[in-house]
């Protein structure tokens, strides 16, 4: 079981299912008190977002996201990341998220470390 540390670590989306709103340019900066993390992330569509999560002791992210979108639609959700350290100690995020507002719909992202 490894402890991963989320702090000063900084992430762009890989991949999104087409109902997602992040993208390439969606820029997630993390941070990270104990078992509490936090996030900041703007771009791609996105005018400001902001998340905030329970890590366990394998680094798994329970989420809960909110973020202001370009249309000025307030959006909601949560998520459930698994990392993934790659050989040079960077993370991959996998995570599978749902909307908690409008359509309710369900979507998988990759976001990596930059």
């Amino acid at each position: 079981m490894t402890t991963i540390h989320y702090h000063g670590r900084k992430f762009r989306t890989m991949n999104n299912t087409v109902n997602g709103e992040v993208n390439h340019e969606t820029i997630f900066n993390y941070y990270q008190s104990d078992h509490r993390v936090w996030a900041t992330y703007s771009g791609g569509g996105v005018f400001e977002g902001h998340l905030i999560a329970i890590v366990d002791p394998s680094g798994n992210l329970d989420m809960r996201y909110h973020h202001l979108n370009d249309r000025n639609e307030l959006m909601t959700g949560k998520c459930q990341s698994r990392p993934e350290i790659l050989a040079d100690g960077r993370l991959i995020l996998h995570e599978a998220w749902e909307w908690t507002c409008k359509d309710f719909s369900k979507g998988h992202s990759i976001i990596e470390e930059i």
